[in-house]
């Protein structure tokens, strides 16, 4: 990135991390789980109406950051690593992938 683009991504960082956040309080145990996507298109929808392309790029950063927090602390409090973590998460979306495939 260049100095242009940091600064103009930086001005948008705080309101979409506070949309973010609060998009995780709202998914954070939404029943059924097959709407997470659903409710994270809205959210992702809204950024690119009002903030464009830039606007996603601060919101995929701000979850990537949040995300690869959350693994780190779940590697650390069960005593796996990473890669165990994340091979984890692989089995469960090849799981599920499978269990949608007739």
């Amino acid at each position: 990135m260049d100095d242009e683009e940091d600064m103009r991504l930086a001005g948008m960082t705080p309101e979409i991390s506070r949309r973010t956040l609060t998009l995780l309080r709202g998914l954070a145990g939404l029943e059924p789980p097959e709407q997470v996507p659903e409710e994270a298109m809205v959210v992702a929808d809204a950024v690119l109406a009002e903030h464009g392309t830039d606007g996603l790029r601060v919101l995929v950063m701000t979850l990537a950051a949040w995300a690869t927090a959350q693994i780190e602390n779940v590697a650390e409090l069960s005593g796996r690593s990473h890669e165990a973590v994340l091979d984890a998460m692989e089995l469960a979306c090849l799981e599920a992938n499978a269990e949608d495939t007739p």
